[in-house]
C-alpha cells in the first residue's frame, strides 16, 4: 500500500495484511520504532496461541465468532500490525453494558501471557450501550508477543472508562490498536498504564459518531533501560460540537530506555464548535534514556471554541533537588517527592482508585531500582 500521506486523517485503513507494505523503519508511522526487534509481527499470519483471558464484573461476556456482525464496524486498521491482530485470531472477547445499567464495581479483564514465542492475535469489543456508565480495566501480565485489536463503542449517553494496563514481563512485545467510536452526548475516558515489556506500541484513534461527545484520553508511562514504550493517537473531529482533552506524561531512566510519544489531532471543515487540547511531558531521570515527543494539530475550520498542544522534555531539576536538600530532605525522599509530583495531576484524573494505586506502586518500585543503582 504505497501512498503520499499528507495528513493523518488520509491515511489508508484497511482490515488486510496484504494491503500494507512490510515496514522498513523508514516511514514516517515507523520511523520511531526498533522494527528489528518485531519482525515477526509483519509476517502474513501469526499462529501463536493467544494469551488467556478471564472477565469479572457485571456486563454481559461473550466469546463470538469472527462472523459476528458486531465486530469490525467502528474503525479500520491503521498499520500492518493492527491488520495482523485482526485476521489472526479465532474468536472474539465481547463485553457488553446494556442500556441504562450502572454497574457499581470495575469489569476486570485479564489478559495473561504464558510465554508463548510465536506472534498471536487477539480481539476485544467493549460496547456501552445507550445511557449506560461503567469502566472497564484491561490488565495485561505475563510474557506474550501478542497483536491485539481493542474496538470501543460508547453510545449515546453512554459515561464509558476504559483503562488498558500494559505490566507485561520484561521479555514480552505487544502491539496494541486500540478503535474507539463515541456517540451523541457520550462522556468517553481513556487512560493507558505502560509499565512493562520489552517492545510496546500503542496506537489508539478516535472517531465522533455526533454532535456533544466529551473524550478524555490520559497515559502514563514509566521506561526502564533497554525498553520502547510508543504511543501513537488520532482524534478526528469530523463532527461539530464534539471536545477531546490528551494528557500523556512519562518518565524514563537507564540507558537506551525510550519513549515515544505521536499525538494527532483533525479538526474538520463541517467541526464548527470544537474544542480540543494535547499534552505530552516527558521526565528523563537518568543519562542514556530517550524521549521523543511529536504533536500535530490541524485545523480547517475558523469556526472552534479553542485548541492547542503542548509538549515538553525535561531533564531531573538539580535545583529543585538542591532546594528541597536544603530544607532538610534527605536526597532519596526528594528524588521521589519530585517524581511523584511529575505524576500527581494526571493520577488526580485517573478517577480509578485501584489504577492509581497501582501507578504510585510501580513509580516507587521503579524509583527504588534508581536508587539502588546508584548505590551499586
Amino acid at each position: 500500500m504505497k501512498k503520499h500521506v499528507f495528513s493523518r486523517a488520509d491515511r489508508p485503513l484497511s482490515f488486510r495484511v496484504s494491503d500494507y507494505d512490510i515496514p522498513q523503519g523508514s516511514e514516517e508511522e515507523w520511523r520511531f520504532t526498533p522494527v528489528e526487534r518485531i519482525s515477526d509481527f509483519f509476517a502474513d499470519s501469526a499462529c501463536g496461541k493467544a494469551p488467556a483471558v478471564q472477565v469479572r464484573g457485571d456486563a454481559v461476556y461473550e466469546r463470538a465468532s469472527r462472523t459476528d456482525p458486531r465486530l469490525g464496524k467502528i474503525i479500520g486498521p491503521e498499520d500492518r500490525t493492527g491488520a495482523l491482530a485482526w485476521e489472526s485470531f479465532t474468536e472474539a472477547h465481547v463485553i457488553t453494558v446494556p442500556k441504562n445499567a450502572h454497574p457499581e464495581k470495575e469489569i476486570m479483564v485479564g489478559v495473561r501471557g504464558e510465554g508463548e514465542s510465536a506472534v498471536a492475535g487477539m480481539h476485544i469489543l467493549i460496547a456501552a450501550e445507550e445511557f449506560s456508565e461503567a469502566t472497564v480495566i484491561i490488565n495485561h501480565e505475563g510474557s506474550a508477543r501478542l497483536t491485539e485489536g481493542i474496538e470501543i463503542l460508547a453510545e449515546e449517553g453512554s459515561h464509558l472508562t476504559v483503562v488498558t494496563v500494559q505490566d507485561w514481563d520484561d521479555s514480552a512485545a505487544h502491539m496494541l490498536s486500540n478503535r474507539i467510536r463515541v456517540g451523541r452526548n457520550a462522556s468517553f475516558r481513556h487512560i493507558v498504564v505502560t509499565l512493562g515489556g520489552n517492545t510496546v506500541r500503542v496506537t489508539t484513534s478516535v472517531d465522533f459518531a455526533d454532535s456533544g461527545a466529551d473524550v478524555n484520553l490520559l497515559g502514563a508511562y514509566f521506561v526502564d533501560a533497554g525498553q520502547h514504550l510508543e504511543h501513537r493517537l488520532f482524534v478526528d473531529h469530523s463532527i461539530a460540537k464534539c471536545r477531546s482533552n490528551v494528557t500523556y506524561k512519562g518518565a524514563l531512566q537507564g540507558q537506551d530506555a525510550h519513549s515515544v510519544w505521536v499525538g494527532d489531532v483533525l479538526i474538520g471543515a463541517k467541526a464548527e464548535g470544537s474544542s480540543s487540547y494535547e499534552l505530552n511531558r516527558n521526565l528523563v531521570l537518568t543519562p542514556g534514556a530517550r524521549a521523543d515527543s511529536v504533536p500535530n494539530l490541524e485545523i480547517k475550520t475558523g469556526e472552534i471554541e479553542g485548541a492547542g498542544h503542548a509538549s515538553a522534555t525535561g531533564r531531573f531539576d538539580d535545583e529543585q533537588l538542591f532546594y528541597l536538600k536544603s530544607r532538610g530532605i534527605p536526597e532519596r525522599e526528594a528524588k521521589r517527592l519530585v517524581v511523584r509530583g511529575f505524576f500527581a495531576e494526571l493520577i488526580s484524573q485517573i478517577g480509578v482508585p485501584s489504577v492509581q494505586q497501582h501507578l504510585m506502586q510501580a513509580i516507587e518500585e521503579e524509583l527504588q531500582r534508581t536508587m539502588e543503582g546508584e548505590n551499586a
